[in-house]
């Protein structure tokens, strides 16, 4: 007779087996705010074309780019292999009609609906987390239901403490969304400008985290400032800057993170993202 593991042993390994399955290099994207100038003076094909010659095949991208409507933006990118599993959407579009963003999302074939910035004139405070949990949870089942995915890209401001010792108001966030219908897609830049830890955020919240914005911020650049907003200058090639790559990238296959995309805000992201590519694949966590 066989020896039985219990049921939670049982799902234990099986979560660790799928963990150590996952390589984070099957899903290198890009996030094609990186080409917005390259979008504008040429068009969105010019720019799909940059990041099919680059060898990748998943994009994350936003509404219709410009005058390109959403049927035309997925035959761009059915033409050329690629897909977008992921789309941004203003918190605007989303309190206006999420029904219609459920609708553009699935004509693209994105699975994820992200709101990259929460609008707000000064701080980010207690008050405004509140009202944007209760949007969030709304929204997020609504997405859910029709078979989506919705989640939240913190942008660095949310870094504010609470009266929680050792808490912020990302933490308020994480904890009064549902874990069901509202997930979190982490800028790694940010969230060390703000002044927060990624590994410690991936840990601290190993289920919420379903993708990453992998972006690095320049050796000596200030950080640990929760004001969302930095010059471009601070941004450099993956690889080259202060972020621990192998601990970050290491840490969020293990809580089993499943996309990856680079985010270049340099002043040069044609010779940028290459250079990041190159460094991607040859990391080894």
């Amino acid at each position: 007779m066989k020896a039985r593991l219990p049921l939670v042993s049982f799902f234990a390994a099986a979560i660790l087996s799928v963990n150590a399955w996952a390589d984070f290099h099957d899903h290198i994207g890009l996030q094609l705010w990186s080409l917005r100038a390259t979008t504008l003076t040429k068009g969105l094909p010019a720019s799909l074309d940059l990041v099919k010659g680059w060898g990748m095949t998943e994009v994350e991208g936003g509404g219709g780019i410009g005058s390109t409507t959403m049927v035309q933006y997925r035959a761009a990118l059915d033409a050329r292999g690629l897909k977008a599993p992921s789309m941004h959407v203003g918190y605007e579009a989303l309190t206006k009609d999420v029904s219609a963003v459920i609708r553009d999302a699935k004509i693209l074939g994105a699975t994820s609906i992200v709101c990259p910035w929460i609008p707000h004139t000064g701080a980010f405070d207690a008050a405004l987390v509140q009202k944007v949990t209760e949007d969030f949870n709304k929204w997020g089942a609504e997405i859910h239901a029709a078979g989506l995915t919705f989640g939240y890209h913190p942008h660095g401001y949310e870094f504010v403490p609470t009266a929680v010792a050792g808490e912020t108001l990302l933490d308020s966030l994480i904890q009064g969304t549902k874990a069901e219908n509202v997930s979190f897609e982490m800028d790694v830049f940010w969230v060390y400008h703000g002044g927060g830890d990624p590994v410690k955020l991936l840990n601290k919240y190993p289920t919420r985290w379903t993708a990453l914005h992998v972006k690095d911020i320049r050796k000596g650049a200030p950080y640990g400032q929760p004001t969302g907003h930095a010059p471009d200058t601070d941004n450099v090639a993956v690889g080259s800057g202060q972020i621990d790559w192998k601990a970050v990238i290491g840490t969020a296959e293990k809580v089993g993170v499943k996309y990856y995309f680079i985010e270049d805000e340099t002043p040069a992201p044609l010779e940028n993202i290459p250079a990041t590519l190159a460094f991607l694949r040859a990391l080894k966590p």
